[in-house]
C-alpha cells in the first residue's frame, strides 16, 4: 500500500524558533512568524510576526505584519499592523506602526509613529548604524513633532517614554 506524502506547510504558517541560549549573527528572513527567545545580532524580517520572549534580543531592526514584544530591541520596528509592548520590553530605536499597545513599565527611547506606516518601511532605503555598529536600514521618513510619546498613540514623538512605574 503507498503512503501519500502529507500536505505540504505553507511557508507563512511556519513558525520558526531561536531558543533561549541560541545567538545568531547576521539578518533572519522568513515566510511566515519568528519567535526569539536568544539573540539575534542582525536585521529580522517576518511576513506574519516576531514575537520576541523577555530575555530576547535583537540587535537590529526588525520588519514584519505584526509584533509582540516582551524582550530587547537595539534598532528600529517596523510592524504594519500591529505592535504590543509587554511590561518587560525595552526597545530604543524607531518604531513605525497602524497600531500600538504599550503594557505599564514598558521602556522605549526613539522616535514613535502610530496611525501609518511609511511606504519604504517594508524594504528600506537608507542605511544606519545599529547599536553593534553593522548597518541597518530602517525608513527614513520623519516626523515633524518632538516630546513624549502618549499612550494613545495620537501623535508622533521623538524621546523617550517610560509607561508606568517609575525608573
Amino acid at each position: 500500500m503507498a503512503k501519500n506524502p502529507p500536505p505540504a506547510t505553507p511557508p507563512e504558517a511556519v513558525i520558526s524558533i531561536v531558543g533561549a541560549g541560541m545567538s545568531l549573527d547576521g539578518d533572519c528572513e522568513t515566510n511566515g512568524s519568528l519567535r526569539i527567545e536568544g539573540t539575534i545580532r542582525g536585521n529580522v524580517r517576518a511576513a506574519k510576526s516576531v514575537v520576541i520572549g523577555k530575555n530576547g534580543l535583537v540587535d537590529g531592526s526588525i520588519f514584519t505584519q505584526d509584533a509582540v514584544i516582551s524582550g530587547r530591541v537595539l534598532g528600529s520596528v517596523t510592524a504594519e499592523s500591529r505592535l504590543e509592548l509587554h511590561s518587560t520590553s525595552h526597545i530604543s530605536g524607531e518604531i513605525y506602526t497602524l497600531r500600538l499597545q504599550v503594557d505599564d513599565g514598558a521602556s522605549l527611547q526613539g522616535q514613535v509613529s502610530v496611525g501609518e506606516v511609511p511606504k519604504g518601511a517594508k524594504q528600506p532605503s537608507a542605511p544606519i548604524k545599529a547599536s553593534s555598529g553593522r548597518e541597518a536600514k530602517p525608513s527614513q521618513e520623519k516626523n515633524d513633532s518632538q516630546g513624549k510619546h502618549d499612550a494613545q498613540g495620537k501623535n508622533d514623538s521623538q524621546g523617550e517614554a517610560r509607561y508606568g512605574g517609575s525608573r
